[in-house]
């Protein structure tokens, strides 16, 4: 692709890194910004630049926020003792959206996938495992995708913690196996929360 600009060449790279983007949409996109008004650009790369300096992790649960504890575990009308254990924030937004959940989030941060490199120790495993171990969780949920490393996840989560007194669940299987939290309907989401299943029962399934 032959650019009559160096400029528009290093706008172009830049936005195409961005994941499914290729060289011909991050190519509309930058002709796109330079269509609109001088202040719309610079309104969104001063709110990208801003976000990248400001975000901040949840001191509680790592899910992404503006101030040190986000809005759910900082939350007293949540039951703090139910913590549902999920991937990413696109896995909370998608819950959330449910209304169904009134418990906390944990959020890892990924699945344990050796073929990426992923291990557990990249994960936000062990402040889980501590959250467990101090006696204030009465059930831990798996709301993990249904993938193989979803349920690798699981299983090594569940193995740290299988001596405590909790009941540990995970979302019935209306989500299609190998299907992404975020992708599925609000509807199915919501029932599968509610519908959960002890997760020693999923264990005799596999």
């Amino acid at each position: 692709m032959e650019f009559s600009s160096k400029l528009l060449e290093k706008a172009v790279h830049e936005m195409s890194q961005l994941p499914g983007i290729g060289k011909r949409t991050a190519l509309r996109l930058v002709l796109h910004l330079l269509k609109q008004p001088k202040d719309q650009t610079t309104f969104l790369s001063q709110a990208l630049t801003q976000m990248r300096e400001e975000v901040k992790f949840c001191g509680s649960c790592h899910n992404i926020s503006d101030v040190e504890i986000c809005e759910i575990c900082g939350n007293d009308k949540r039951n703090h003792q139910i913590i549902c254990v999920v991937e990413d924030i696109r896995d909370v937004m998608a819950i959330e959206n449910t209304r169904q959940f009134k418990g906390i989030y944990h959020v890892l941060g990924g699945k344990i996938s050796p073929i990426d490199g992923v291990g557990p120790s990249q994960l936000n495993i062990n402040t889980l495992v501590e959250k467990v171990k101090a006696g204030n969780v009465t059930e831990l949920i798996f709301a993990l995708s249904s993938t193989m490393e979803g349920d690798t996840t699981n299983f090594f989560i569940y193995r740290q913690i299988k001596d405590y007194p909790i009941i540990t669940s995970t979302i019935a299987r209306g989500i299609a196996v190998g299907d992404e939290l975020e992708y599925a309907d609000e509807v199915t989401l919501g029932r599968s929360i509610l519908q959960r299943i002890p997760f020693e029962n999923s264990l005799k399934n596999n």
